[in-house]
């Protein structure tokens, strides 16, 4: 994957890349990106976990969840998940919407890796559902139901910039010395400085932080091609005013590298996963530039309580501590008590053509 890089840099005219070209090459080159390669990420084996991987009573409650709000908002039995992993999250939601709503099910499945969806099709076997893949949300045809993503937006390839004596630049990667290296100039993209404008973003001295260019054309492409339906993302990420706390001041892009945190995200390219936190206050903003409605944004914890996660609690204390229903509480217990993974997500829900929708999701 250096080699890869490398060649690419040179190739370009400035010999220098931004880092949302290396994040993309890195991630996503069709034969040597981390998230396209044959070989485990999630899970104790991989480099990180998601709430789906750490209990499937997170994808059957939101599957529930959506079954009866299906019903009431005359929505149709479809969903599309968007960047499905190893397919646990599609398991589950198809368990929890079939004990409650009797449709069958469409379930669209948005994945640019091979390997992934060799997982999903190996787990998602012999399920009562129709299971149907798309290069693209507006390649599924899909007009109403469910959009949803968990941990997607924070693996887009970012922008990176930088303020260093009262100049604004952008942080590019280039190659010298058999290195791969930070260099900075001056922010010139005009996109980069439409961003900073709309969300009124002002960087303190040093201070350093992803802008997520690409977020724009993936919420136009998903609000142009869905009629009618809501769109749920679970992500973890800052507001504008959380962005401004000084322990933010270098920004948030990360490395993980067998369940271990790199700073430096230019070792280890092609293997290592890499993330940075979403910019929540921009969702809602380009969502409604282009006619998603925002209605909440909850903690995890938050939405599963309201989505009745407590109901599926064991109804008694089993003694056996490796039986069902004792691993199933403590994986309830491991969602919603204080210092959990959920208070480290938040859920977004944002909707398209369905007109008011205030306090009747729960």
């Amino acid at each position: 994957m250096k080699e890869i890089i490398k060649q690419y840099i040179e190739a370009s005219p400035e010999k220098m890349i931004s880092y949302a070209e290396y994040m993309e090459l890195a991630l996503y080159h069709p034969e040597a990106g981390y998230y396209i390669k044959e070989r485990k990420k999630i899970g104790k084996e991989g480099d990180f976990y998601t709430s789906s991987n750490v209990a499937d009573v997170f994808g059957k409650l939101i599957g529930k969840w959506y079954a009866k709000n299906a019903k009431a908002l005359c929505l149709p039995p479809s969903v599309c998940e968007i960047g499905a992993g190893n397919g646990r999250f599609a398991r589950a939601f198809i368990q929890g919407w079939n004990e409650v709503n009797e449709e069958t099910l469409c379930y669209w499945i948005v994945e640019a890796s091979p390997y992934h969806r060799k997982l999903q099709t190996a787990e998602l076997n012999g399920l009562d559902v129709d299971i149907l893949y798309g290069d693209a949300f507006e390649n599924t045809g899909m007009k109403q139901g469910l959009v949803f993503s968990n941990e997607l937006f924070d693996a887009f390839p970012v922008h990176v910039i930088e303020k260093c004596e009262s100049v604004v630049n952008e942080v590019f990667v280039r190659y010298e010395n058999g290195q791969l290296e930070e260099v900075m100039i001056p922010v010139v993209n005009e996109k980069i400085k439409a961003f900073i404008k709309d969300q009124g973003i002002e960087l303190a001295e040093g201070q350093r932080i992803e802008i997520p260019l690409s977020y724009e054309p993936f919420i136009k492409s998903i609000s142009e091609n869905m009629a009618k339906g809501i769109m749920l993302s679970v992500d973890y990420g800052y507001t504008k005013e959380e962005w401004k706390h000084p322990a933010r001041r270098r920004g948030s892009l990360r490395g993980y590298y067998q369940h271990q945190m790199h700073h430096d995200v230019l070792q280890y390219p092609g293997e290592m996963d890499l993330t940075s936190h979403v910019h929540f206050d921009a969702l809602k903003f380009i969502g409604e530039k282009y006619g998603l409605s925002f209605l909440q944004k909850m903690r995890q914890d938050e939405f599963l309580m309201a989505a009745g996660i407590l109901e599926e609690l064991a109804e008694h204390n089993d003694p056996n501590p490796f039986s069902e229903a004792s691993k199933r509480n403590r994986a309830i217990r491991s969602l919603i008590l204080p210092g959990g993974i959920s208070q480290s997500f938040h859920v977004i829900v944002q909707a398209k053509g369905m007109g008011g929708l205030d306090g009747k999701l729960f």
